[in-house]
């Protein structure tokens, strides 16, 4: 049994290359399905389909719209991603507030907001993450965007989601005197608001991911996992003092996001998760 079981084996590589496609996922790891878009355009539930036998075990949407995700119901969606032997963790939406926050529609926008987290909800989503914002010109300002994140946050506690935020480069530039990434995370609540540290973004913006760990721990529930283009290529990113201090950071889903590509999106991906998934120093699970 054992010599059959190993000439199987041989068999499976010499037939596939490779045992990650259509393998089941030894770490939890997920997708940003940004990174797949083109592909998705064009044929979404094959990308979908192929996005499981990779070995990604959940995903990150950024296609909701009117209570929908991809054109799909959420109940669709959910049976989609499912069937395809993941689950969905997060999607990146918003509804930003007009440039004069006094001229803002709230009943308007808190309908939004609730038709959003229902969806989201029923789409099987734990969180749902505001993936960029308008550069205040001012602490006040920013403190606006502050305040409302944590009553979105409050909306989503009480239907048991998260909400969080996502980052690019600008917030850590200065407004007056104060780093905007570090006023958001001072100014909002930790029970309503996590952040979603996309950690090449952080290194483009002269910073350094363990430093914002060490500085406020356990609020980086979720990490973006990128590069410039395919994960490890480039060296910019320390991806190995990244996950040593997973724990402090807080982290329960590594998800990772490929934007720019040295080969097919889909092997970009992919190479990306196997250096994930070969890497000694990322654990089998971070959800607590």
């Amino acid at each position: 049994m054992k010599k059959l079981t190993t000439l199987l084996f041989i068999l499976s590589v010499a037939l596939f290359g490779h045992l990650s496609f259509g393998a089941k996922a030894e770490k939890q790891i997920g997708l940003q399905l940004y990174s797949l878009r083109d592909d998705i355009g064009k044929d979404f539930a094959t990308t979908i389909k192929d996005a499981g036998a990779m070995g990604f075990a959940f995903v990150e949407t950024a296609n909701y719209s009117d209570g929908k995700f991809y054109g799909l119901t959420p109940e669709e969606f959910k049976k989609a991603v499912e069937r395809a032997g993941m689950k969905m963790i997060s999607s990146h939406t918003g509804r930003g507030l007009p440039s004069n926050p006094n001229d803002a529609n709230w009943d308007e926008i808190w309908q939004w907001w609730d038709q959003a987290i229902e969806a989201h909800k029923a789409a099987g989503a734990k969180y749902i993450v505001t993936a960029s914002m308008p550069k205040p010109k001012s602490l006040a300002d920013l403190k606006v965007y502050c305040d409302y994140y944590n009553q979105i946050g409050e909306r989503c506690a009480k239907k048991g989601l998260k909400f969080g935020y996502h980052n690019h480069d600008f917030e850590f530039s200065k407004i007056e005197d104060k780093v905007m990434y570090d006023y958001m995370i001072e100014n909002t609540n930790p029970k309503y608001v996590v952040f979603e540290m996309d950690v090449y973004w952080v290194i483009r913006g002269g910073q350094y991911p363990v430093e914002y760990f060490k500085k406020y721990p356990g609020r980086f529930e979720l990490l973006h996992i990128k590069d410039h283009k395919e994960l490890g290529e480039s060296g910019m990113v320390g991806f190995d003092a990244i996950f040593k201090y997973a724990d402090v950071a807080g982290l329960k889903y590594p998800i990772i996001e490929v934007e720019s590509y040295d080969y097919a999106p889909k092997k970009s991906v992919e190479m990306s998760l196997q250096y994930l998934l070969k890497a000694p120093f990322v654990k089998a699970s971070y959800a607590k």
